[in-house]
Protein backbone atom coordinates (compact mmCIF):
# COMPACT_ATOMS: atom_id res chain seq x y z
CA UNK A 1 0.00 0.00 0.00
CA UNK A 2 2.83 2.37 0.88
CA UNK A 3 4.64 1.52 -2.33
CA UNK A 4 1.43 2.18 -4.28
CA UNK A 5 1.10 5.62 -2.69
CA UNK A 6 4.71 6.32 -3.50
CA UNK A 7 4.10 5.35 -7.12
CA UNK A 8 0.97 7.53 -7.15
CA UNK A 9 2.91 10.53 -5.82
CA UNK A 10 5.69 10.01 -8.36
CA UNK A 11 3.06 9.78 -11.10
CA UNK A 12 1.45 13.04 -9.93
CA UNK A 13 4.88 14.71 -9.79
CA UNK A 14 5.62 13.51 -13.33
CA UNK A 15 2.30 14.96 -14.55
CA UNK A 16 3.09 18.26 -12.80
CA UNK A 17 6.54 18.50 -14.39
CA UNK A 18 5.08 17.61 -17.80
CA UNK A 19 2.59 20.44 -17.33
CA UNK A 20 5.33 22.85 -16.28
CA UNK A 21 7.41 21.83 -19.30
CA UNK A 22 4.45 22.42 -21.63
CA UNK A 23 3.79 25.89 -20.13
CA UNK A 24 7.48 26.80 -20.47
CA UNK A 25 7.49 25.58 -24.07
CA UNK A 26 4.51 27.80 -24.93
CA UNK A 27 6.08 30.79 -23.19
CA UNK A 28 9.42 30.43 -24.96
CA UNK A 29 7.80 29.90 -28.37
CA UNK A 30 5.90 33.19 -28.02
CA UNK A 31 9.29 34.91 -27.78
CA UNK A 32 9.91 34.04 -31.43
CA UNK A 33 8.74 37.24 -33.04
CA UNK A 34 7.66 37.88 -36.61
CA UNK A 35 6.24 40.79 -38.51
CA UNK A 36 2.55 41.54 -39.07
CA UNK A 37 1.28 41.42 -42.63
CA UNK A 38 -1.95 41.37 -44.61
CA UNK A 39 -1.89 38.66 -47.26
CA UNK A 40 -4.45 39.20 -50.01
CA UNK A 41 -5.40 37.30 -53.13
CA UNK A 42 -8.41 37.41 -55.43
CA UNK A 43 -11.47 36.78 -53.25
CA UNK A 44 -10.00 37.17 -49.79
CA UNK A 45 -7.14 37.84 -47.42
CA UNK A 46 -5.95 37.37 -43.86
CA UNK A 47 -3.39 38.48 -41.28
CA UNK A 48 -0.16 36.45 -41.31
CA UNK A 49 2.97 36.72 -39.19
CA UNK A 50 5.23 33.76 -40.05
CA UNK A 51 6.94 35.26 -43.10
CA UNK A 52 10.58 34.81 -44.05
CA UNK A 53 12.94 35.52 -46.96
CA UNK A 54 14.55 32.16 -47.76
CA UNK A 55 16.73 32.97 -50.77
CA UNK A 56 18.60 35.96 -52.19
CA UNK A 57 19.08 37.56 -55.58
CA UNK A 58 16.90 39.85 -57.67
CA UNK A 59 13.86 37.56 -57.34
CA UNK A 60 14.13 36.01 -53.87
CA UNK A 61 11.85 33.34 -52.44
CA UNK A 62 9.55 34.20 -49.54
CA UNK A 63 7.92 31.62 -47.26
CA UNK A 64 4.50 32.37 -45.74
CA UNK A 65 2.71 30.13 -43.25
CA UNK A 66 -1.12 30.22 -43.38
CA UNK A 67 -3.47 28.36 -41.03
CA UNK A 68 -5.52 25.67 -42.79
CA UNK A 69 -8.72 26.92 -41.14
CA UNK A 70 -8.41 30.24 -43.01
CA UNK A 71 -10.48 30.64 -46.15
CA UNK A 72 -7.47 32.40 -47.68
CA UNK A 73 -5.54 29.13 -47.40
CA UNK A 74 -8.25 27.47 -49.48
CA UNK A 75 -8.07 30.24 -52.08
CA UNK A 76 -4.30 29.89 -52.36
CA UNK A 77 -4.67 26.24 -53.33
CA UNK A 78 -6.55 27.27 -56.47
CA UNK A 79 -4.51 30.33 -57.46
CA UNK A 80 -0.85 31.31 -57.33
CA UNK A 81 -0.83 35.10 -57.23
CA UNK A 82 -0.80 37.03 -53.93
CA UNK A 83 0.21 40.33 -52.38
CA UNK A 84 1.87 40.72 -48.99
CA UNK A 85 1.23 44.12 -47.38
CA UNK A 86 3.59 45.28 -44.61
CA UNK A 87 1.88 46.86 -41.59
CA UNK A 88 3.32 49.62 -39.41
CA UNK A 89 2.92 50.21 -35.67
CA UNK A 90 0.56 53.07 -36.58
CA UNK A 91 -1.80 51.04 -38.76
CA UNK A 92 -5.54 51.68 -38.46
CA UNK A 93 -7.03 49.04 -36.15
CA UNK A 94 -9.82 48.46 -38.67
CA UNK A 95 -7.30 46.81 -40.99
CA UNK A 96 -6.39 44.25 -38.31
CA UNK A 97 -10.04 43.77 -37.35
CA UNK A 98 -11.14 43.22 -40.97
CA UNK A 99 -8.44 40.75 -41.92
CA UNK A 100 -7.83 39.09 -38.55
CA UNK A 101 -11.29 38.61 -37.02
CA UNK A 102 -13.60 37.78 -39.93
CA UNK A 103 -13.84 35.05 -42.53
CA UNK A 104 -14.08 35.92 -46.22
CA UNK A 105 -16.48 32.99 -46.55
CA UNK A 106 -19.27 35.22 -45.25
CA UNK A 107 -17.76 38.71 -44.88
CA UNK A 108 -16.49 41.27 -47.39
CA UNK A 109 -13.10 42.23 -45.94
CA UNK A 110 -12.60 45.05 -48.45
CA UNK A 111 -15.92 46.84 -48.07
CA UNK A 112 -15.06 49.05 -45.09
CA UNK A 113 -11.44 50.00 -45.84
CA UNK A 114 -9.67 51.92 -48.58
CA UNK A 115 -7.83 49.72 -51.07
CA UNK A 116 -5.92 49.82 -54.33
CA UNK A 117 -5.36 47.07 -56.89
CA UNK A 118 -2.25 45.14 -57.86
CA UNK A 119 -3.05 42.93 -60.87
CA UNK A 120 -6.70 42.53 -59.80
CA UNK A 121 -5.80 41.86 -56.15
CA UNK A 122 -7.16 44.36 -53.63
CA UNK A 123 -4.62 45.67 -51.11
CA UNK A 124 -5.28 47.91 -48.06
CA UNK A 125 -3.93 51.46 -48.44
CA UNK A 126 -2.75 51.98 -44.85
CA UNK A 127 0.54 50.09 -45.23
CA UNK A 128 4.31 50.68 -45.41
CA UNK A 129 4.54 48.90 -48.74
CA UNK A 130 3.84 45.59 -50.46
CA UNK A 131 5.41 42.56 -52.14
CA UNK A 132 3.75 40.97 -55.15
CA UNK A 133 4.46 37.23 -55.14
CA UNK A 134 3.88 34.12 -57.23
CA UNK A 135 3.54 30.74 -55.47
CA UNK A 136 6.02 28.08 -56.60
CA UNK A 137 5.48 25.38 -53.97
CA UNK A 138 3.25 24.35 -51.07
CA UNK A 139 4.37 22.36 -48.02
CA UNK A 140 1.66 20.88 -45.79
CA UNK A 141 1.81 20.11 -42.08
CA UNK A 142 -0.93 19.20 -39.59
CA UNK A 143 -2.16 22.79 -39.00
CA UNK A 144 -0.63 25.11 -41.64
CA UNK A 145 0.44 25.32 -45.25
CA UNK A 146 3.85 26.82 -45.97
CA UNK A 147 3.60 28.68 -49.26
CA UNK A 148 6.91 29.22 -51.08
CA UNK A 149 6.51 32.25 -53.34
CA UNK A 150 8.79 34.13 -55.74
CA UNK A 151 9.13 37.92 -55.61
CA UNK A 152 7.57 39.57 -58.67
CA UNK A 153 7.37 43.25 -57.80
CA UNK A 154 7.03 45.57 -54.84
CA UNK A 155 6.73 49.15 -53.68
CA UNK A 156 7.41 51.24 -50.57
CA UNK A 157 4.99 54.07 -49.75
CA UNK A 158 6.32 55.50 -46.50
CA UNK A 159 9.19 55.30 -44.03
CA UNK A 160 7.69 53.87 -40.85
CA UNK A 161 8.42 51.27 -38.17
CA UNK A 162 7.02 47.87 -39.06
CA UNK A 163 4.80 46.10 -36.57
CA UNK A 164 6.10 42.90 -35.01
CA UNK A 165 3.87 40.12 -33.71
CA UNK A 166 5.10 40.70 -30.14
CA UNK A 167 4.27 44.42 -30.43
CA UNK A 168 0.78 43.52 -31.60
CA UNK A 169 0.27 41.15 -28.65
CA UNK A 170 1.42 43.80 -26.18
CA UNK A 171 -0.86 46.50 -27.68
CA UNK A 172 -3.71 44.33 -29.00
CA UNK A 173 -6.38 46.15 -26.98
CA UNK A 174 -5.39 49.42 -28.68
CA UNK A 175 -5.93 47.94 -32.15
CA UNK A 176 -8.92 45.65 -31.67
CA UNK A 177 -11.88 45.91 -29.33
CA UNK A 178 -13.25 42.42 -28.74
CA UNK A 179 -17.02 42.58 -28.21
CA UNK A 180 -18.90 39.89 -26.30
CA UNK A 181 -22.60 39.24 -25.71
CA UNK A 182 -23.75 40.71 -22.41
CA UNK A 183 -24.80 38.13 -19.84
CA UNK A 184 -23.01 35.20 -21.48
CA UNK A 185 -19.78 33.56 -20.36
CA UNK A 186 -17.14 34.12 -23.03
CA UNK A 187 -13.68 32.64 -23.54
CA UNK A 188 -11.41 34.96 -25.54
CA UNK A 189 -8.31 33.77 -27.37
CA UNK A 190 -5.43 35.94 -26.17
CA UNK A 191 -3.63 35.39 -29.48
CA UNK A 192 -6.21 36.23 -32.15
CA UNK A 193 -9.29 37.44 -30.25
CA UNK A 194 -11.65 34.59 -31.23
CA UNK A 195 -14.62 34.33 -28.81
CA UNK A 196 -16.14 31.04 -27.63
CA UNK A 197 -19.37 31.12 -25.61
CA UNK A 198 -19.98 28.55 -22.90
CA UNK A 199 -19.36 27.92 -19.20
CA UNK A 200 -16.30 25.81 -19.98
CA UNK A 201 -14.18 25.12 -23.03
CA UNK A 202 -14.65 21.62 -24.50
CA UNK A 203 -11.97 19.05 -23.71
CA UNK A 204 -9.11 19.28 -26.19
CA UNK A 205 -10.44 22.58 -27.56
CA UNK A 206 -8.31 24.38 -30.16
CA UNK A 207 -8.93 27.90 -31.43
CA UNK A 208 -10.57 27.54 -34.86
CA UNK A 209 -8.84 30.73 -36.06
CA UNK A 210 -5.22 30.41 -34.91
CA UNK A 211 -4.99 26.83 -33.59
CA UNK A 212 -3.79 27.49 -30.00
CA UNK A 213 -5.15 25.37 -27.15
CA UNK A 214 -7.39 26.25 -24.20
CA UNK A 215 -4.51 27.43 -21.98
CA UNK A 216 -4.29 30.63 -24.07
CA UNK A 217 -7.97 31.53 -23.60
CA UNK A 218 -9.15 34.06 -21.02
CA UNK A 219 -12.55 33.68 -19.34
CA UNK A 220 -14.86 36.71 -19.29
CA UNK A 221 -18.17 36.72 -17.37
Amino acid sequence: MIEYKGEQIRHQEAEYFDFEKEVFMKEIITQISHGMYVLTTIGGGCIVDAVCQISSGEKPLISISVNKTNYTNELLHSQNHLVLAILSKNVDGNVIDNFGFHSARDYDKFEKIETFEVNQIQVPKDIIGYLELEIEDRIENETHTLFIARYVDGKTFKDDIEMTYNYYREHKDEFVKVKTIKGETAWICTICGYVYYGEELPEGFLCPKCGVDASLFQKME
